[in-house]
């Protein structure tokens, strides 16, 4: 092997590298069967999601994810490998991927890392079924607010009351 193609190769995996340090998803799926223009169109619904598919040998896959010390991955990587990595939340692209496996009828999720914790095909699926973390910080946040609101109710009860019982008085003694 030429020392261009060698130094080629090292270039990917140090790429390679540099994005796993940064994925907060990263999933090893099945690419067997679909077209370039399904690949694309996958590849166009994961840009907005601040996400990419990237087709790697899996050589180069494995040199990276054991230099990167993501070892426990490398039993996915067999067969033809595309890889979806993450960079922001964790189940959007998900959801995108798996819902385009399904469209599809072809390819199959292996298993991958959510913020660096593997896990296999079935718990990622469960995964993609969640909503975001924007929706469930919202819930959280509106668990919080409710109680604070009633709180807030019962605290200006008593003032309301006292309010109205002062008005009756001056109504009753006919003064302004």
């Amino acid at each position: 092997m030429s020392e261009k193609a060698i130094a080629a190769k090292k270039l990917i995996v140090d790429e390679l590298k540099e994005k796993l340090s940064r994925a907060t998803v990263l999933v090893v799926s099945d690419y067997q069967g679909y077209s370039v223009k399904q690949i694309t169109e996958l590849r166009k619904k994961l840009r907005p999601e601040n996400s990419e598919l990237k087709i790697i040998k899996n050589t180069l896959i494995e040199r990276a994810v054991e230099e990167s010390g993501l070892s426990e991955l490398a039993p996915h990587l067999k067969g033809s490998t595309a890889l979806l990595l993450g960079y922001q939340d964790a189940v959007t692209p998900l959801k995108v991927l798996v819902k385009f496996i399904k469209d599809n009828e072809k390819g199959a999720i292996r298993g991958g890392l959510v913020d660096k914790t593997v896990f296999g095909e079935k718990e990622l699926t469960a995964m993609s079924k969640l909503p975001s973390k924007e929706v469930l910080i919202g819930k959280v946040v509106g668990g919080f607010k409710s109680p604070l609101y009633g709180l807030v109710n019962v605290l200006s009860g008593s003032t309301r009351k006292l309010v109205y019982a002062l008005e009756a008085i001056r109504k009753q003694k006919g003064g302004e």
